[in-house]
């Protein structure tokens, strides 16, 4: 989407440098993987591995990259956490002087990375640390954007706004063409929420397991510029992370800095999710589930969810969620397939 807005005269695909650390819904491993989890990766550079079409995992991880791979144009390269901010800013730094690239865009959605570490809604840290301090210290003109002000359910917008930039950008229908159809599988909420902005969804929107009220404003849909070096001094743990060399040791200082980490988060999660049970992947009562969930939330003011919120409540296991988009497909709606309209029924 990024590349539609900014970048559409250039017919050359971007090479997008991007964790493989999908929701425990998608992936049942706690924190993100590594090149040794994977099946056939190309080497761009000593440290630095493309994720192609054909790449599969080893059991029993799992990852979304391979088929966002085969399906979009890009080249999608795997960031590589497990050496800490120090292996990163050496991959950065490998990648540049092997492809001279003419822009570097540090993208994050919802604006987390603004955050300073005390935030009590703040619960996905470490990775936006952990790329903001390796984009410092590879001295690079790395160019900071933020899409989207609020819509990862973390920092609210009004949290938010002092601290963004100028806006460059608004994403508009035109850019989520090539988004719409990934949607349709792909459970990332955050992404689905900016395309359902700039298709012109506004409203309340209920996300993760903890149903988070994310509102849908104009404001949705927009990109701004956010001074690197700026938001880097004001990030505790961005700083705290810098010198680190290994992921352990950057997740021990999140501990420090923030109270805990996001894979202290997941870790307990799957512990929880290995002890409960699931209904069936296709419960024969699905429907009449799914209008008790819309009845609730629309009594708590919600104007819509997402397809991996609606499978967490409703307690489905991990084969529904492409059930439930295939549904909330067949509704013809002009959203993207993993954000779910309520109704009251």
């Amino acid at each position: 989407m990024l590349h539609a807005a900014l970048y559409s005269e250039d017919e050359t695909p971007a090479l997008i440098l991007t964790y493989s650390w999908d929701r425990l819904i998608v992936d049942p491993v706690p924190g993100p993987r590594s090149p040794a989890d994977f099946i056939g990766l190309r080497q761009l550079t000593p440290h630095v591995w493309a994720v192609p079409g054909n790449a599969t995992l080893k059991p029993p991880h799992a990852s979304m990259l391979p088929r966002l791979a085969a399906e979009l144009s890009h080249t999608f390269a795997l960031i590589d956490p497990y050496a800490g901010a120090t292996g990163i800013t050496h991959q950065l730094t490998e990648l540049i002087t092997r492809f001279a690239p003419e822009s570097i865009d540090l993208l994050d959605v919802g604006g987390d990375i603004l955050a300073h570490g005390d935030e009590p809604t703040l619960r996905s840290p470490l990775a936006d640390a952990l790329t903001l301090a390796a984009c410092v210290r590879a001295e690079a003109p790395v160019r900071l954007l933020v899409a989207g002000p609020g819509l990862d359910g973390e920092l609210p917008a009004d949290l938010l706004r002092p601290r963004l930039g100028p806006r460059i950008a608004t994403f508009t229908p035109e850019h989520t063409q090539t988004i719409i159809p990934v949607l349709t599988w792909h459970p990332s909420e955050a992404t689905a929420l900016l395309t359902a902005a700039a298709l012109g969804a506004r409203g309340l929107c209920e996300i993760r397991d903890a149903g988070l009220p994310v509102p849908l404003t104009a404001e949705g849909p927009t990109v701004h510029q956010v001074d690197l070096a700026a938001t880097f001094a004001a990030n505790r743990l961005a700083q705290a992370v810098t010198d680190t060399t290994t992921l352990d040791e950057a997740e021990a200082r999140c501990r420090t800095v923030c109270g805990t980490s996001e894979i202290d988060y997941e870790r307990a999660k799957a512990q929880r999710r290995s002890q409960q049970q699931t209904n069936p992947a296709v419960p024969r009562d699905l429907l009449t589930q799914i209008k008790d969930f819309e009845q609730a939330a629309v009594t708590r003011g919600t104007t819509y969810t997402t397809v991996r919120r609606l499978t967490e409540a409703l307690g489905l296991s991990n084969e529904a969620l492409q059930h439930l988009t295939h549904l909330n497909t067949a509704c013809d709606s002009h959203l993207p397939a993993s954000v779910w309209k309520l109704h009251r029924r």
